[in-house]
């Protein structure tokens, strides 16, 4: 169902502070809390005495105490001790591969000696200070690949999103799916349009006139296991579009990190990354708002897309030209599912 030799993302910095973090990713019931040092780690969210969820426990000296009956674990998954018992001759649990990078916490679900953590996708919005990011998470009852789906195929704006980002254009400009190694590209070019309310908006932001005609992109970027990053923009009409001198545009990165939870759940972390007013914190909210109620929109119909796929298993769906993306998506992490499989 997902690859589990990946890095994915597990939560935000802010999530893991005082106490421990519960959460299930790709199936497995994990719990992160922070070490003596502060550094990350991630754990099995079971105790081996009585099975109880250790997220329920705390931290006591950077190791993880049961909330049940007082077991403490260390950070390699082994019983440290036990008030008035001898406890180290329990078996160990399992612990996690965690990198804490470019204000996210990333988790390595599989087998822990190949998590290297240079495969962590380089994040250049993350790290340059030119550009602002502001963002939010999703839990959402569905499967993962069908939010792929979805971001690699944007015509659902025109209809899903009417008020925001849609507009007609979409379905009447073509779009064009390649494969680049393990990235699947689509993207889709709108010339000397009037931009969409969400995108005015941006352009207001950017000292841009929102009435004038303008040239729209969206490049959809999907990269295994499971993020798609979405560079999107308006520039003025007749500046070059997408290779628009600055001051002509507004532009940004959609951000996309999807997190398996279950077979058909995952953990939706989302935001926007973009190079104008990066210094102003009012434009980053007001797009951050703006953007979550976008993807609240999304939720609704990918988790009413999910409960009918699960009444109806035996009926097959169907693929367009504009399914081009997710199709390319889905043969890539099955590949590497294979791939998996055979080195298991």
């Amino acid at each position: 169902m997902f690859p589990r030799n990946a890095w994915y993302v597990a939560c935000y910095p802010s999530e893991v502070q005082d106490k421990p973090l519960g959460r299930r990713i790709c199936n497995e019931k994990m719990v992160f809390y922070r070490d003596r040092d502060g550094k990350v780690r991630a754990l099995e969210d079971f105790c081996p005495h009585r099975g109880a969820p250790l997220s329920l426990g705390f931290v006591r000296d950077g190791n993880l105490v049961c909330g049940y009956h007082g077991l403490e674990m260390g950070c390699d998954g082994k019983t440290v001790s036990m008030p008035e018992q001898r406890v180290r001759g329990f078996p160990c649990i399992r612990s996690f591969a965690v990198e804490e990078r470019y204000g996210f916490v990333w988790v390595w679900p599989g087998e822990q000696a190949l998590a290297d953590p240079a495969k962590i996708e380089h994040l250049e919005w993350a790290v340059n200070p030119q550009w602002a990011y502001g963002g939010g998470l999703y839990h959402i009852n569905c499967e993962y690949r069908l939010m792929i789906d979805n971001l690699m195929d944007l015509t659902h704006e025109t209809y899903v999103h009417a008020t925001s980002i849609g507009q007609k254009e979409i379905d009447e400009s073509p779009v064009n799916t390649r494969v680049e190694g393990d990235c699947v590209i689509t993207e889709r070019h709108m010339e000397n349009i009037i931009a969409p309310p969400f995108w005015q908006g941006a352009m207001r932001a950017n000292d841009l006139d929102p009435s004038q005609p303008v040239d729209r992109w969206q490049i959809c970027r999907f990269t295994p296991p499971s993020h798609v990053m979405i560079e999107v923009g308006v520039a003025l009409a007749g500046n070059g579009g997408y290779h628009a001198d600055p001051k002509f545009k507004a532009s940004s990165v959609v951000v996309d990190f999807i997190t398996p939870e279950t077979d058909t759940s995952h953990w939706y972390f989302w935001g926007m990354a973009r190079n104008f007013k990066a210094d102003d914190p009012e434009v980053t909210e007001q797009i951050r708002k703006g953007q979550g109620a976008v993807f609240a929109e999304d939720r609704e119909m990918l988790e009413r897309q999910q409960a009918n796929i699960l009444e109806y298993p035996q009926r097959k769906l169907l693929m367009l030209n504009i399914d081009a993306g997710g199709v390319q998506s889905r043969r890539i992490i099955d590949r590497i599912l294979a791939r998996e499989k055979s080195e298991a």
